[in-house]
């Protein structure tokens, strides 16, 4: 007996059906995006409100800021994107971290000579405190870090490393790759290093050393002690916290203003 072929009727119920089930999976697809759109907006409608309701905690209280920025962040919300618009006005949000911005250049260009434009977030926020006054806003190292975010899409030179449980915050436009974060990593304890640590603790070759050495000498961003006993040892100004004892004086805070 030969076996019936399929006949045309039965593919066309079949297609049919496909046709009919993939039509149905769009309409269920297309509610549910419809449904959780709806959703989005009445979050975004309460996160308003919510932001209406607390605008003064909001800038007077930085670890609340901190919050409120995380909830924004969970639903795609930047209110930091724009100076115009809802955020801006309501807020102020735009306007704080565009001044913040400005205070933080204006401090690293006044302390570049000194440390070759890399310098610690904790002293950052330290010394944009002294310069804010008793009075003024309150401002938080997650601010800083919001506000260096921004300065780093202007491409301004800014940039923020990792180095041990804080960051270094970079100001100048010099090209640091990996090798030059761990090797800022490795002195982050004792604010220097020197070849030989580099060697042991690296395990790299003494040429490769060198030349991440050689260049954060030659951007200013280390300074080397050849009276050292043993062998020579670059010192990283930015972690050597015996600089930082004195407050930014009035000649160097002029310096800065371009």
């Amino acid at each position: 007996m030969h076996r019936r072929g399929v006949g045309a009727g039965a593919i066309a119920k079949r297609k049919l059906a496909e046709a009919k089930y993939k039509e149905r999976g769009t309409v269920l697809a297309e509610d549910q995006l419809a449904q959780m759109s709806k959703q989005l907006d009445m979050f975004k409608t309460n996160l308003e409100e919510f932001a209406s309701k607390h605008k003064q905690e909001i800038r007077k209280n930085p670890q609340f800021r901190v919050q409120f920025q995380d909830m924004c962040a969970t639903i795609g919300v930047d209110p930091l994107a724009s100076g115009k618009g809802f955020w801006s006005e309501m807020l102020g949000v735009g306007d704080f971290y565009y001044e913040l911005g400005v205070q933080i250049i204006e401090v690293c260009l006044a302390l570049k000579h000194r440390n070759g434009g890399l310098i610690t977030l904790e002293e950052l926020h330290q010394q944009v405190l002294k310069g804010r006054g008793k009075f003024a806003q309150d401002v938080s190292q997650d601010d800083l870090i919001r506000a260096i975010k921004k300065l780093k899409v202007l491409g301004s030179g800014f940039g923020i490393i990792p180095v041990g449980g804080t960051y270094l915050i970079q100001s100048v436009p010099a090209e640091l790759n990996m090798d030059h974060t761990v090797v800022l990593q490795l002195a982050e304890k004792k604010g220097y290093v020197t070849v030989s640590e580099i060697k042991s603790s690296l395990k790299w070759e003494m040429e490769r050393a060198k030349h991440v050495l050689e260049h954060l000498l030659k951007e200013g961003m280390a300074w080397l002690d050849t009276q050292a006993p043993g062998e020579s040892q670059y010192w990283l100004p930015a972690l050597f916290t015996e600089l930082y004892s004195q407050e930014i004086t009035p000649e160097e805070a002029k310096e800065a203003i371009p």
